[in-house]
């Protein structure tokens, strides 16, 4: 099994870059794991505290289960992946069966600010989009796709994103393979991580 890493800033453009690579590889078995299916579980407080978590901080992370979970599926295993509701701030009852694949490609903002997991990834990427950039790609999708505000967006990009992104996403660019900037379209990258994949696979 090869898994790869793909991380970057909220908004940078790394579920464009995973799609491509999909796109490329549908004659192999890959399968996707969204580091935002492991936020931990906030059952245990009301919504209006759950707004509040600053969900760009390691901590709101169930590392622990998200290594647990690569294991298993490395050794062969099928796995009960979590299913995050951003509209409650919260997991869901609900779990996706997830089986061993070739390919197993783990994206998030924050999985190479993690040890263990990042010595579990063969290929790390990092995704490059300015800020400015990112705070558009952000706001277009959380008003559209996840029910905020104009304001909520804002308060949050102001009081943690930005400053989250500053202290523990961009200084994991040293620990990348491969840094793809997608302010425009990346084709040579992405051709260079398929032809790794295809390479390993081989």
């Amino acid at each position: 099994m090869l898994i790869i890493g793909i991380t970057g800033g909220t908004g940078s453009g790394k579920t464009t870059v995973v799609r491509q690579i999909i796109d490329e590889l549908k004659n192999e078995e890959v399968d996707v794991i969204s580091q935002d299916s492991y936020y931990k579980d906030l059952s245990h407080l009301a919504k209006e505290e759950r707004v509040k978590t600053n969900f760009d901080h390691p901590k709101s992370i169930d590392f622990d289960l998200l290594v647990e979970h690569l294991k298993e599926l490395k050794a062969g295993n099928t796995i009960q992946q979590p299913v995050y509701s951003f509209k409650e701030h919260n997991r869901t009852k609900e779990t996706l069966e997830t089986q061993p694949r070739k390919v197993v490609i783990v994206e998030g903002i924050l999985i190479l600010a993690h040890p263990d997991i990042r010595e579990m990834f063969d290929i790390k990427i990092y995704v490059h989009a300015d800020s400015d950039e990112r705070l558009i790609r952000r706001l277009k999708r959380d008003i559209s796709e996840r029910g905020r505000d104009l304001d909520e967006v804002l308060w949050r990009y102001q009081t943690t994103l930005k400053p989250m992104h500053q202290q523990f996403i961009e200084p994991t660019k040293e620990f990348a393979d491969l840094i793809i900037p997608t302010n425009r379209y990346n084709t040579v990258a992405v051709d260079i991580v398929q032809t790794i994949i295809k390479d390993r696979l081989a």
